[in-house]
């Protein structure tokens, strides 16, 4: 199982400047790549609390640091992009690494992104399908004729540079939405679940659905790859691990919900969440290690999994420790468990 780190680049109140923010999270990326980590993500926002707005710029800079570990995004706002541009840019991205890049291609759970360049929120499925269908075709095509509702068609055009990679990954990442799995499995994409709450299990019944429908399809078991994304964070002791983390998730997950309807973050609720069965892995390496093996477990198996850390106003020092954890304990926990 691969495992790794999403990062949305957060700007935390403690912090210095927004240049010192980057600064460490490319150490962070350095790190991740020393300790033999499988890749690292970074999200895609437009608000005053992240800065990963340009995320393949980032992706760039640690492309040109790092050796080995996998650079994507998590996730890329296709419904407000133009497919072309991103296509260039990870092209770009898979050239500068030598064949690392990745792409995670989604609705966008945040939707501040829309009305920044101009799109319609009535349009929100619309704008992804289309243009993930003209996206999937020009990795497919380096010569694309197309034609959509909400983009200029395009006749026998070229899109450059190609990547390294004869095809460059795109995963699908979704949340709860029904639809969103059964189109990754009708197009044979590879899924990455969001899951930042509740129970793991409740989730088997949309992986199902995602097989099935990409069966149906035609697309074999071994091609529906399906990873999770969930929040996160490991240190030394499992009480260590929960008194560094609650603070900052109750923090940013409280005005959080404010926006969205969410009742406020209480240590109760956090401990639910942070629980056996429970979607956030918080713990030491071993609770960390058996939590990911029984996510996988009931999900019906996964082929990634990505810690997002940032979210807590945990300090930069705390996080380099978790890298290490991870990598030093963590991997090899799960991986010897095969």
């Amino acid at each position: 199982m691969e495992i790794g780190i999403d990062s949305f680049a957060a700007v935390a109140s403690y912090q210095s400047s927004p240049a010192k923010v980057l600064s460490e999270l490319l150490e962070r990326m350095v790190l991740a790549d020393q300790a033999d980590l499988a890749v690292f993500g970074i999200g895609e926002h437009h608000r005053k609390e992240y800065l990963d707005s340009a995320n393949t710029l980032i992706l760039a800079a640690a492309a040109a640091k790092t050796k080995n570990i996998r650079l994507m995004s998590a996730v890329t706002v296709l419904s407000a992009a133009d497919p072309v541009r991103v296509f260039q840019a990870f092209s770009t991205l898979d050239l500068l690494s030598d064949g690392r890049a990745e792409i995670v291609a989604g609705r966008g759970s945040s939707v501040e992104a829309f009305p920044l360049f101009g799109y319609r929120l009535e349009d929100y499925d619309a704008l992804f399908a289309e243009k993930l269908d003209l996206l999937l075709q020009i990795i497919r095509y380096e010569k694309v004729t197309w034609s959509g509702k909400f983009r200029a068609a395009l006749e026998n055009q070229s899109v450059y540079p190609r990547p390294l990679q004869d095809k460059l990954p795109v995963w699908l990442g979704v949340g709860g939405t029904p639809g969103s799995f059964i189109r990754a499995g009708q197009l044979g994409l590879p899924l990455m679940v969001s899951i930042i709450g509740g129970d793991t299990k409740r989730f088997r019944p949309l992986i199902d659905l995602y097989k099935m429908a990409g069966e149906q399809a035609g697309y074999k078991p071994e091609h529906l790859k399906v990873a999770l994304h969930s929040l996160g964070y490991v240190s030394k002791t499992s009480q260590e691990a929960t008194d560094d983390y609650f603070p900052g998730y109750a923090k940013v997950f409280t005005a959080l919900g404010k926006e969205r309807g969410w009742a406020p973050i209480t240590r109760a609720s956090f401990n639910s969440v942070a629980g056996p069965e429970g979607a956030i892995i918080v713990g030491n390496p071993e609770q960390t290690a058996e939590k990911i093996l029984r996510h996988s477990e009931a999900l019906g198996g996964l082929s990634r999994v990505t810690f997002q850390m940032d979210n807590a106003e945990l300090t930069h020092k705390q996080l380099m420790k978790s890298i290490e954890l991870i990598g030093e304990k963590v991997i090899p926990l799960v991986n010897n468990s095969f």
